[in-house]
């Protein structure tokens, strides 16, 4: 019997070549095509490099044959030398040492007679990035610089930025910056001197945290002569060019109004200028020199309408996005500015989603007296808009509108017609809306809630629409005849809704309906609470849990403390602080526009990654290695604090853990959760008579039993803890606090949150650190960076010689503080802990 042939591996296609085979195959190749001198041997390396870079591309590593691309490049074609180059540069930084094979024929190549081989060849040679060649590139370089081609000089230029990049000692010590800034000032080629100020202000701006020299060289680029001399030269540069010398100066200070008017005729014409780039940036040279002039400010404003609103009607999408976001930003600062050209902010048909949105937001933002119907009437024919998020943007557009006072009778009226619409998005979009502005304008809640009764809310699906009727439901339980049946068969659905929001809102709404309407909600109470008290999300349970004490404590408490008198909302809370939007426009023609966010939110490091501080006081360092420090945006919050239990539910559940938190999980009260809580039997009147409980206002009548039909005995309330008194003037000096630190035990660790005018009063460190000194809490020491920041605090008791020591580091993005609280007193530590977190609180809202 013959031997069986072992199956032939499945060749590799030549379109998609793979494998040694292949590599193998073009190194022969290239060897052979290396010292031919045959008349279509350029045309067969042209072939051959083709399909070397097309290995290349597909993946394959190609790198054994750089030998051998380096003994073909010997060429006098030019596509044969930019594959060969761009096959170098690719290989170079992973193979160093077969770099060192190229410098040969890329220095032959810089003195070539051909002027693009020249720049391609330097291109190429400063495009290595290997240290060890750094040597062979200054040279070069120097010569490039005072090449008679302008195309060579223009790459010399950006290649003395990159080899500043490789070693900022080769390039200083060249005194390249010197032959660029001389080169700058003279050379004739507009963009040769683009090219060297974009690589004078990348190395200097470096430079500068290390060399005096360089700050003032940095300086003397944003002087009157240099500023002026490009300036006036602007009409030759490229767009790019054009936008570098704007933002050159957009820095500069002039020391007249004189100056500032001399550049504003310079660029009166760029205005008009077909690039939306260079539009944005002679935009952001006018906003920033006339700061300091109010009038001259605002007629800058009405110069620069006309060409923002040229360059939202035409060109691509992208860039009507872009300038739109910069006109929202000029909106939020002069809301008159664009009041009467409203209808350019329109939704057209063919708009993508994102810029119908923005123009949304336009809409909302210039809205008026003059204007708001128009407007309004507008909106509302996109409430029926096929798409479904321009059409809940919309409606939240008229809402907004509302709220601000402009003709809230007719938009009322808008609004509760769309609740007869038979959209489930649009009727959860106005529930919603109609409840914010019940909010704020109470006199209009007996014609709401007449339409609002007619809606079942097993015809809303969205939770929050769901919850906002839920709301309404308990607010005018007076109101609404059907209000306690339907909160009623809510409950008896509880485990059917899976939205612990909407749960939330129920467990309040019924018990505000039972202050109100207190017969026909008994039952549904006392199902509610039990609901909740097995419900396995901890806010629901935590809620239920409160109001049951609450209950249990005194029913009048309860009722002063669930059902308040109404109070108007005046002014709905503004998601960014003033602080924040100034700092966006001083960024302007930026990413932060678009993003609507300062620039080191979504650039620095520190703001992305880990971000840890060591222990010394005297070296707050930034790390990455330990991450136990790092405060995450989406971290979960632990509840540290139980004050809802009892002290011997507290005993019964489980033992406090060193860091404050509570070991065991909640359970809900077994009286409760019997059978006796669900029972449809009307419940026995008693009176309640327990001298050991507290006791209850005279205003009450009735007790807890006789409200959920049970048979408890009250337990006493807790005794009220002892309050933390604090020295006014404590004194420590550092290196007693650091000789404590270092001693001391952790007391407590507890991460708490900030208000988020607090986080965004943190820009300025200092300002926590004086609201702290106020609350009698010194800080000896602080540091760190945006958005990471880290104090050391101390205090000290009242009366006595005990101090307590705190480490807070806060993180601005998720205002969240992380605390480590040590103390002499560790009875103590508990109360102090409560006194800091309050003070914390409240910072920012003063």
């Amino acid at each position: 019997m013959a031997p069986t042939v072992p199956s032939a591996a499945k060749s590799a296609s030549p379109s998609q070549p793979s494998g040694k085979s292949e590599v193998a195959d073009l190194k022969q190749q290239l060897r052979q095509l290396a010292g031919s001198r045959a008349p279509d041997a350029d045309d067969q390396r042209r072939d051959v490099f083709k399909r070397v870079i097309s290995c290349m591309t597909a993946g394959i590593d190609v790198s054994a044959a750089f030998g051998e691309m380096v003994l073909c490049s010997a060429t006098s074609d030019v596509v044969t030398k930019k594959m060969c180059y761009l096959y170098v540069g690719a290989h170079a930084r992973a193979h160093p040492d077969l770099a060192l094979l190229t410098i040969n024929f890329l220095q032959r190549d810089c003195r070539d007679q051909d002027p693009t081989i020249r720049g391609l060849a330097l291109r190429s040679l400063c495009s290595l990035r290997v240290p060890n060649l750094v040597e062979y590139l200054v040279t070069p370089l120097a010569t490039g610089l005072k090449d008679p081609s302008s195309y060579v000089r223009m790459i010399a230029a950006v290649g003395a930025a990159k080899l500043y990049h490789i070693s900022a000692t080769a390039c200083i010590d060249a005194d390249l910056p010197a032959s660029l800034k001389a080169l700058m000032l003279s050379d004739p080629d507009a963009q040769v001197v683009a090219n060297c100020l974009h690589a004078l202000q990348e190395i200097w701006s470096q430079e500068a945290a290390n060399s005096e020299a360089a700050a003032r060289e940095i300086e003397t680029l944003y002087s009157k002569p240099v500023v002026f001399y490009l300036l006036n030269k602007i009409k030759e540069f490229s767009e790019w060019a054009q936008c570098l010398v704007l933002e050159l100066a957009s820095k500069f200070l002039p020391s007249d109004n004189n100056e500032i008017f001399d550049i504003m005729n310079l660029l009166e014409d760029r205005l008009q200028h077909a690039n939306g780039a260079v539009v944005l940036s002679t935009i952001k040279v006018f906003l920033h020199l006339t700061m300091s002039m109010t009038d001259v400010h605002q007629q800058v404003y009405e110069r620069i309408k006309a060409p923002l609103l040229t360059l939202v009607g035409a060109g691509s999408p992208e860039q009507s996005y872009s300038v739109l976001c910069h006109l929202h930003l000029l909106v939020m600062r002069a809301p008159m500015l664009f009041s009467s050209d409203y209808k350019s902010f329109y939704c057209q048909y063919s708009d993508p989603s994102y810029v119908k949105k923005l123009k949304l937001e336009m809409l909302t933002a210039i809205a008026n007296e003059s204007n708001t119907y128009e407007i309004v009437t507008e909106l509302c024919e996109y409430a029926g808009n096929v798409d479904v998020p321009i059409a809940r943007e919309s409606i939240r557009a008229v809402g907004k509108i509302a709220l601000q006072q402009y003709d809230v009778n007719a938009i009322v009226d808008r609004l509760l017609q769309f609740l007869e619409m038979d959209k489930d998005y649009v009727t959860a979009e106005t529930l919603v809306l109609v409840k914010d502005l019940l909010r704020k304008y109470p006199q209009w809640s007996h014609d709401c809630i007449a339409v609002v009764g007619n809606i079942s809310s097993k015809n809303i699906q969205e939770p929050k629409g769901k919850a906002a009727l839920i709301w309404m439901l308990g607010e005018y339980s007076q109101d609404m005849h059907d209000a306690p049946y339907v909160l009623e068969s809510l409950v008896e659905n509880w485990d059917e809704e899976h939205s612990p929001e909407v749960r939330l809102h129920l467990l309040t709404a019924v018990m505000k309906c039972f202050f109100k309407r207190p017969p026909e909600t008994q039952k549904a109470l006392g199902a509610t609470l039990a609901a909740g008290l097995s419900d396995t999300h901890q806010d629901v349970h935590d809620r239920a849990l409160f109001y049951y004490r609450l209950l249990q404590y005194d029913p009048a408490v309860a009722e002063r403390v669930v059902n308040p008198p109404k109070q108007a909302v005046s002014v709905f809370a503004d998601t960014q602080s003033s602080e924040m939007k100034d700092r966006i426009f001083d960024e302007f023609n930026s990413l932060s526009v678009v993003y609507q966010k300062p620039s080191y939110m979504f650039t620095d490091k520190e703001h992305r990654g880990p971000f840890e501080y060591s222990e010394d006081l005297t070296n707050l360092a930034v790390g990455a290695e330990a991450q136990e420090n790092v405060i995450s945006a989406q971290r979960y919050q632990e509840n540290d604090n139980d004050l809802l239990l009892s002290t011997s539910d507290k005993e019964d559940n489980g033992t406090r853990a060193s860091n404050g938190s509570v070991a065991s999980t909640y359970n809900a009260p077994s009286d409760l959760v019997g059978s006796s809580l669900i029972s449809s039997q009307a419940p026995a009147e008693t009176s309640l008579i327990n001298t050991s409980g507290p006791t209850y206002s005279s205003q009450s009548n009735f007790s807890l039993d006789d409200l959920l039909g049970l048979g408890l005995n009250e337990s006493p309330a807790p005794p009220p803890q002892p309050t933390l008194t604090l020295n006014s003037k404590p004194v420590l000096d550092p290196g007693t606090f650091q000789k404590k630190w270092g001693q001391l035990a952790l007391a407590l660790t507890q991460e708490c949150s900030l208000s988020p005018q607090g986080a965004a009063s943190l820009m300025n460190p200092q300002s926590l650190i004086r609201h702290m000194q106020s609350n009698y809490i010194q800080c000896i020491a602080s540091g760190g960076q945006p958005p990471n920041y880290k104090f050391f605090f101390y205090a000290q008791k009242d009366g006595a010689t005990a101090f307590f020591l705190v480490e807070c580091i806060v993180n601005t993005a998720s205002a969240k503080a992380q605390l480590k609280i040590k103390a002499d007193d560790g009875t103590a530590a508990e109360a102090f802990s409560t006194l800091f977190q309050s003070a914390l609180s409240k910072f920012g809202l003063s």
